[in-house]
């Protein structure tokens, strides 16, 4: 994936630094001095110019000022610079283990200074787990699932230019299997033709009452079908391929009606098979190994008789031609070509060839079968499609996984906030039954289990007394919204006495002081 012009760094750098300076000029945080954002934008600019070549790197840099400035990593300065660098590190195609390392060591560290700092640290960590998770992991998934899908994208094209090749290429191929299939056509058929002619004339050459002439012409004649069967198998051998034998339809005969047409012709064959023969693809390729094995008896074996089994089940279908002893001189030897392409063509179907000599004769066998398993696609578009399912199904996982995460953090979350909040609350009646000089072991009886650990100080209406340690809860039960609270301070003398009770009014009220002191 091509990263993004450099001219674009400075950009990044000043769009995060518009959060930085107005949270704190509309005071949306609270106040820094000024050298502590100066540092901070200094930081992001560091990230920035880093975040091309170490993305990991400048992730870590982006969180450092969020961790620095809230335990919890929840900052309105420094929120949107940590979802961009998580971004961009899911976009630049990070490792996950390097990711998850990173993410792991924000934690860690998050964890270490809430353990330091000791204030509720069991909602500060539910927070921080909540921000690294939606501010964090998200936007980490969010650009890597971007980065695959460009990469998806860009591959696509690349295989459809790849399909258009073979597209070409399996055109061309196309042409050369159709003069393949012309040549074995021309084989086949009048090969056998041609094998039929030389058999009536060696009938005739040897027929009763036949003059001397004659005999030579016949002769003759079945020695130019010989030698014509001869130069069709050498043209034949240049134009068939052998690693890829075209189909061939045969002609609109049975297996039945051509041995019928080649016992006419004087062959002495015979055909064993049940009635219930079918014309399906496994039949037709039956058919193209009768008919080369009687070709080949009729030259090679003239007078010898021919039986042809043919049996037809669920499994499949097999031929078994068997040829005897010659009794008249056989012809020349053939090329071998039309055997060769009968294996490879039954051998593409998934069945079984056999040739060679038996007894004193010689046998063909062949049994295809009825059905292929079909093969798996592994076109270039099948491996383009399912390598886009698995990607998305990975992002889908890796989105589910988090979310449930979230889920569970926002439920336990709030849970927490519910009970912190709602445990540490005195109500108004028993604020006012307190008295001043009451000891603290008589007074924590009408207290609430709790104290709240983020007290409003600076809505007090005056500070709190010197040498004492004070309490605040909440004035109401309600949630998500604001409530007055109460400050109770006790001496640290032995006797712990109550030295003052006050209210803190809930923001945006003007309330006289109503404190009371001893």
């Amino acid at each position: 994936m091509r990263p993004p012009a450099r001219s674009t760094g400075p950009l990044l750098w000043a769009a995060l630094a518009v959060p930085v300076v107005a949270a704190e000029r509309l005071g949306l945080n609270e106040r820094t001095p000024l050298w502590a954002q100066l540092t901070g934008l200094a930081i992001l600019a560091s990230a920035t110019a880093l975040h091309r070549t170490w993305p990991a790197t400048a992730f870590l840099l982006a969180a450092a000022p969020g961790l620095a400035t809230s335990t919890s990593l929840f900052t309105t300065s420094y929120g949107c610079a940590l979802a961009a660098f998580a971004f961009l590190l899911g976009l630049r195609g990070t490792a996950t283990g390097v990711a998850l390392l990173s993410f792991a060591a924000v934690a860690a560290a998050g964890t270490a200074k809430i353990a330091v700092r000791q204030v509720d640290p069991a909602s500060e960590w539910l927070v921080l787990m909540g921000t690294l998770l939606f501010g964090a992991v998200f936007p980490w998934l969010i650009g890597r699932y971007w980065r695959q899908s460009r990469e998806l994208t860009a591959a696509g094209w690349a295989r459809a230019e790849q399909l258009e090749r073979e597209h070409r290429i399996v055109a061309d191929r196309a042409r050369l299997r159709e003069r393949a299939r012309i040549a074995q056509d021309m084989h086949d058929s009048l090969g056998h033709e041609l094998s039929l002619i030389a058999l009536r004339a060696g009938a005739l050459q040897v027929a009763p009452g036949m003059g001397e002439a004659h005999r030579t012409a016949a002769g003759e004649l079945r020695a130019a079908a010989s030698d014509a069967t001869d130069r069709l198998h050498g043209i034949i051998g240049l134009l068939r391929e052998d690693d890829e034998p075209a189909p061939l339809a045969p002609p609109g005969e049975s297996i039945a009606e051509l041995i019928e047409r080649a016992a006419a012709s004087g062959l002495p064959v015979k055909l064993h098979r049940p009635q219930n023969a079918t014309t399906s693809t496994t039949t037709r390729t039956a058919y193209r190994v009768v008919q080369e094995a009687l070709t080949n008896a009729a030259k090679h074996a003239p007078g010898a008789p021919v039986t042809v089994e043919h049996t037809q089940n669920e499994a499949g279908t097999t031929v078994e031609i068997t040829n005897g002893r010659p009794r008249h001189r056989p012809g020349p030897p053939g090329s071998g070509t039309g055997l060769i392409g009968l294996r490879a063509g039954v051998t593409a179907l998934g069945g079984s060839f056999e040739a060679g000599p038996h007894g004193q004769g010689y046998r063909v066998s062949a049994g295809i079968p009825t059905k292929n398993p079909p093969a798996p696609d592994t076109t270039p578009g099948a491996l383009f499609t399912s390598a886009r399912r698995l990607a998305h199904r990975r992002v889908g996982v890796a989105f589910g996984a988090a979310a449930a995460a979230g889920a569970v953090l926002i439920g336990g979350a709030f849970a927490w906030y519910a009970y912190t909040k709602t445990h540490a609350v005195l109500t108004p009646t028993a604020y006012t039954s307190l008295k001043i000089g009451t000891p603290l072991g008589a007074t924590v009886p009408r207290l609430p289990d709790r104290t709240i650990s983020d007290p409003p100080v600076d809505r007090a209406p005056t500070p709190p007394p010197p040498g004492t340690d004070c309490r605040y809860y909440r004035a109401s039960g309600e949630l998500f919204v604001p409530v007055d609270h109460f400050r109770l301070c006790f001496d640290k003398d032995d006797n712990h006495e109550l030295v003052e009770k006050s209210v803190i009014p809930k923001p945006g009220t003007n309330r006289p002081d109503a404190t009371n002191r001893m």
